[in-house]
């Protein structure tokens, strides 16, 4: 009987595995309804993150422009964190504009105290951001990947302290913009991300993508491309750094 529980054990811990599930939560806004503040690539961007994520899930959200409304999104999310189990992961992505504490959403601010609060009601195991807006903030003291970056603490890392089961991934530090490719037509960080998510960042060529691996290809392609005029940071513990984030073939 031992020996029979035994040989099970590995097919029970696949089939665990096989049955969790990542919830994705994707928002962008192009279209503030005032010209001067309209963006040109945050929708697109939004929409080419949604199809990378679609290699990985099928439980996929997107609101964008008049319907990324910061009630939408938190009735979305909430319903979203309510959703997912213990073994599951959550992933949200935003793309538009940014101010110190906050996303800027459709018609008012989202501050990240309200997004990282909302997301720990979730017993999800897991739950990645990334943001994609100016100002979006710095590294925590907990950050490892670039310790040769100057990093201080702001609203965001403040409001992740303490929180071992969150991971952000943002476009900038707290006093610089995120920029737009004219020509590619999609934002440094996001077109980053996306390439990162789909091998790129594999630094050892095991088909799994984790924290550690895609903020160090995001990082070396923003800064480069931008010429140091942008730098992405991530705020998460290091328990996190090394959990796979997505597969690729």
């Amino acid at each position: 009987m031992r020996r029979f529980i035994t040989s099970i054990l590995p097919i029970l811990l696949i089939c665990i595995y096989a049955q969790a599930r990542t919830f994705v939560l994707v928002t962008g806004v192009s279209n503030y309804g005032n010209t001067d503040m309209n963006l040109s690539q945050t929708t697109k961007d939004a929409k080419a993150f949604k199809r990378v994520m679609e290699t990985q899930t099928k439980d996929i959200t997107l609101l964008t422009s008049s319907n990324a409304s910061r009630a939408n999104i938190l009735s979305k999310l909430k319903a979203i964190c309510n959703r997912a189990q213990s073994s599951d992961r959550i992933i949200f992505y935003f793309s538009g504009h940014g101010m110190p504490g906050a996303i800027c959403t459709y018609d008012m601010a989202l501050t990240y105290d309200d997004l990282v609060a909302t997301l720990a009601t979730s017993a999800a195991k897991e739950k990645i951001c990334f943001i994609d807006a100016c100002h979006a903030g710095t590294a925590s003291q907990t950050q490892k990947v670039s310790a040769t970056d100057k990093t201080d603490k702001n609203q965001l890392s403040k409001a992740i302290k303490g929180k071992k089961d969150q991971v952000f991934f943002v476009g900038c530090r707290g006093d610089e913009y995120s920029f737009e490719h004219p020509w590619v037509g999609a934002g440094f960080f996001t077109q980053a991300a996306i390439k990162g998510l789909r091998g790129k960042s594999d630094s050892n060529g095991d088909k799994r993508i984790t924290v550690k691996e895609l903020f160090k290809y995001i990082y070396n392609d923003v800064t480069q491309r931008s010429k140091q005029k942008q730098h992405p940071q991530l705020i998460a513990p290091a328990e996190m750094m090394d959990i796979t984030i997505a597969r690729w073939q």
